[in-house]
């Protein structure tokens, strides 16, 4: 960019909207920061870290150092999945005060497979005003970018760490028609992979998003039974963090399953098992090879 371009920019006059914007204090603003770059930030998320009076974070040097690249120096309290609920009260009894406070994560939107749930459950709890400012989503940037066409995501989040929990939640999803979206870290990626390709089966297409936004950012497709070479044929593909998106099951046509199930039995009392298979496919558009490996079911438990 050069330096008129960069000149231009900052006299946008949609900077100064964000300054001329209500923010109410006693507020507890639940606010993203950016998943990789830093330019992802948005301009309401970056005057509001500016008038708040504390930033409660993950962890104090990454949010530390996040707020150093804005240009502030703000007062913060590590609020992590070990100390929620004491960090609650003290922001409560500041919220009670008067003050503005920031809620965010080391990266993405907080409270989404990441701290502070438990804090705006409780400061809700009290009647006290939360108020979201939106920004980056690990989910939502993986999704835009698949090219997985489907209405509805199913957010899974990390999936157990221990292989036969992890086998048994991937096994209840099996069936669930919308894209299933999982997060997975580097050293458990092989792991991942390896308990999805024994669930699912190899035709389905996964997605692998890594390191979004950064930049070594990596976004690649395939069908699951070619995933674990792929993962396997650079070892770099084993580092970062991951988003991994799952092709949902196919919809269950079950009226439909019916119908071809009815007319095959009828079908059979007057015809071969090719001639039922046959015809049932014509009329009903089901696949004949399936109707005929059906048809010798039938004919056998008969």
């Amino acid at each position: 960019m050069t330096a008129i371009q960069s000149s231009q920019i900052a006299q946008l006059p949609v900077l100064g909207e964000a300054a001329q914007q209500s923010y109410p204090t006693a507020t507890l603003y639940v606010v993203a920061t950016p998943i990789g770059n830093v330019t992802d930030i948005t301009l309401r998320a970056l005057h509001l870290l500016l008038i708040a009076d504390v930033v409660a974070c993950e962890d104090t040097r990454k949010t530390g150092a996040l707020l150093t690249r804005f240009g502030l120096n703000k007062q913060m309290v590590a609020a992590h999945q070990h100390n929620e609920r004491e960090v609650a009260e003290k922001l409560i009894q500041r919220l009670r005060a008067g003050e503005r406070v920031a809620l965010v994560s080391d990266a993405g939107t907080p409270a989404v497979s990441d701290p502070g749930a438990r804090i705006v459950d409780a400061v809700r709890a009290e009647g006290l005003n939360v108020v979201p400012v939106p920004g980056a989503s690990a989910v939502v940037t993986a999704l835009s970018a698949s090219g997985l066409v489907n209405d509805r995501f199913h957010f899974v989040g990390f999936l157990p760490a221990k292989a036969r929990q992890r086998e048994t939640e991937l096994a209840q999803l099996k069936s669930e028609t919308s894209t299933l979206v999982i997060y997975e870290a580097p050293h458990r990626i092989t792991d991942c992979v390896e308990a999805l390709a024994a669930v699912f089966e190899p035709t389905r297409q996964v997605v692998f998003a890594r390191e979004l936004t950064k930049m070594f950012e990596e976004i690649h497709r395939c069908p699951l039974g070619e995933a674990l070479a792929w993962v396997k044929a650079d070892q770099n593909r084993e580092r970062g963090e991951f988003v991994v998106l799952v092709e949902g099951a196919a919809p269950a046509d079950d009226a439909g399953d019916a119908e071809a199930e009815r007319i095959l039995q009828i079908l059979l009392t007057e015809c071969s098992v090719k001639q039922a298979a046959n015809l049932t496919a014509q009329i009903t558009g089901r696949k004949k090879n399936a109707l005929y490996e059906r048809a010798l079911q039938i004919k056998g438990d008969a």
